[in-house]
């Protein structure tokens, strides 16, 4: 059983009768007392912006460092990966929707791990090749607070801090983490305002990410391909982060039946490489995984 402790949340600002306004994505959610944002992790608990489920960890396992998928940070070492609740994106073919979506059945049984167990953890894993901590599987930054102070944590004991992340991050929150963090995969899941707003994302925000981030730390990005969907934005997608940095790693994922798209068929093999070879005429580095 866990013990829920609402802890304070950063990047907010008052607005009329008791309402706060989160600023951490770009989503930007006012909420009136007792109320949550998009998100449901950040609520309004008298007049103060709190995280009623901060520290709470869905998942937790010592992952491979490809798996993240970064292929080029550290090769062959493995990194302790966490996980909690909830997403700021409602994306219909989540691959962990159980934890980003649909976890209300879950919260009994979640275990609380404070920033500073964390860092123990990671610590006892090195001997296991462990090289820090991956803030993964559901959407980490709508966490902002716990994955700051086990940054924090992490840092100060010498070890990587990872992000996988969807990118829909606000500028100053985001410049407030990057001084902390090593490396990060971000889902870049379409080229075109309408995926986007279908998603409920933006567009504009996760490219400012991968700008910002590409100038402070190592990253890579991931799209999921999905047919029918976004196959014909990976061209536009290849282009553009060539423009930021040919350098930087794209992997490209066969999509497989899930959640709200569980009547949809697989992404073909034959689409992937076909993918690939048009995407490696303007990046170095494009790889595809999932596929199994």
């Amino acid at each position: 059983m866990n013990s829920q402790v609402s802890h304070p949340a950063m990047f907010w600002q008052e607005t009329e009768h008791g309402a706060v306004q989160c600023l951490l994505c770009p989503r930007r959610c006012t909420m009136r007392e007792g109320s949550s944002g998009f998100c449901r992790i950040r609520r309004n608990e008298d007049g103060r912006l709190v995280l009623p489920y901060y520290g709470l960890v869905s998942s937790i396992a010592l992952d491979p460092i490809e798996k993240k998928p970064l292929y080029r940070f550290h090769p062959g070492s493995r990194i302790l990966s966490l996980g909690g609740i909830g997403c700021n994106m409602r994306c219909g073919f989540c691959q962990n929707f159980e934890i980003s979506q649909d976890y209300d059945s879950l919260l009994p049984s979640l275990e609380h791990l404070s920033p500073q167990r964390v860092g123990a953890l990671a610590g006892e894993m090195t001997s296991k090749g462990n090289i820090g901590v991956a803030y993964t599987y559901n959407e980490p930054l709508i966490g902002y607070e716990y994955v700051y102070d086990c940054a924090c944590v992490i840092r100060e004991a010498g070890l990587k801090n990872v992000l996988v992340t969807n990118g829909c991050v606000n500028r100053e929150p985001l410049k407030k983490l990057l001084p902390l963090t090593d490396a990060m995969n971000i889902d870049l899941k379409g080229f075109s305002d309408r995926f986007y707003q279908e998603l409920n994302g933006d567009l504009k925000t996760v490219q400012q990410t991968i700008a910002l981030a590409s100038a402070a730390c190592h990253i890579e990005i991931t799209t999921l391909v999905i047919p029918g969907e976004n196959e014909e934005d990976v061209e536009g997608i290849a282009r553009w982060i060539a423009s930021v940095d040919p350098e930087i790693p794209l992997h490209l994922t066969r999509f497989f039946p899930r959640y709200m798209y569980a009547d949809r068929q697989p992404t073909p093999r034959e689409t992937i490489y076909r993918l690939r070879e048009k995407a490696g005429k303007f990046l170095k580095h494009v790889f595809v995984g999932n596929m199994a």
